[in-house]
């Protein structure tokens, strides 16, 4: 599992117009290829009627798998710019298809990959690129006497508190990145006097938006 990587947050859509064509960016998160297929196989059938319906997606993990089509444009000018603007932008587990509606006027070949390219890049920015965080899940458990101090030295590390369970008990549920796991339990026995009690959940990935935020 990858320990971090920037993906987009939701579906979108992007209008760019170029000497009378037009071109619509439909951008999706995914997970799999096959989740890409289909969005491509709808968008084709939406714009059943367009001169082009031109993709490009990337989907991450141990194997990074990279695919794209020009659907008929000249080859270099249209399938290929979606993809490196994909990776110009570092994202992954993501699809993007761009609908042409063919103005009557030729771009050629730098107006072509300059049309995609644009598009793309809207269409990926109305998005909202996110990063994704491999964390460790886990709880401390505590005294209420200990809560502030606790809290306290987490916060001031930059650790994301998911939570808070006030019961006979406290419990402070906390997201870890991977790397920082032992170092962090190491934390909260010197902060507590080993007094507070560490209680590891799993693994899950995390959204966060570019100031760290927690995305729900």
């Amino acid at each position: 599992m990858l320990k971090e990587y920037k993906t987009v947050l939701k579906p979108s859509v992007a209008e760019v117009e170029e000497k009378k064509s037009k071109f619509i960016a439909s951008v999706k998160p995914v997970e799999t290829e096959e989740q890409a297929l289909e969005f491509i196989s709808e968008l084709k059938t939406k714009y059943w009627d367009a001169s082009h319906n031109v993709y490009s997606y990337s989907i991450g993990g141990n194997i990074t798998i990279q695919r794209f089509s020009d659907a008929g444009e000249p080859s270099g000018t249209a399938g290929l710019p979606i993809l490196e603007v994909i990776k110009r932008i570092g994202v992954q587990n993501i699809v993007v298809v761009v609908t042409r509606y063919f103005g009557g006027t030729l771009l050629g070949a730098a107006g072509l990959i300059r049309a995609y390219s644009k598009s793309a890049t809207l269409g990926i920015e109305a998005a909202l690129v996110v990063k994704r965080l491999l964390c460790t899940e886990l709880s401390i458990i505590m005294e209420y006497s200990m809560l502030g101090k606790l809290q306290s030295t987490v916060s001031a590390k930059g650790y994301i508190i998911k939570g808070i369970i006030y019961g006979q008990d406290v419990e402070m549920q906390m997201y870890i990145p991977e790397d920082d796991v032992e170092y962090f339990v190491k934390l909260v026995i010197e902060a507590s006097n080993d007094r507070a009690m560490t209680d590891i959940k799993g693994k899950t990935y995390i959204t966060v938006n570019e100031n760290g935020e927690i995305i729900k």
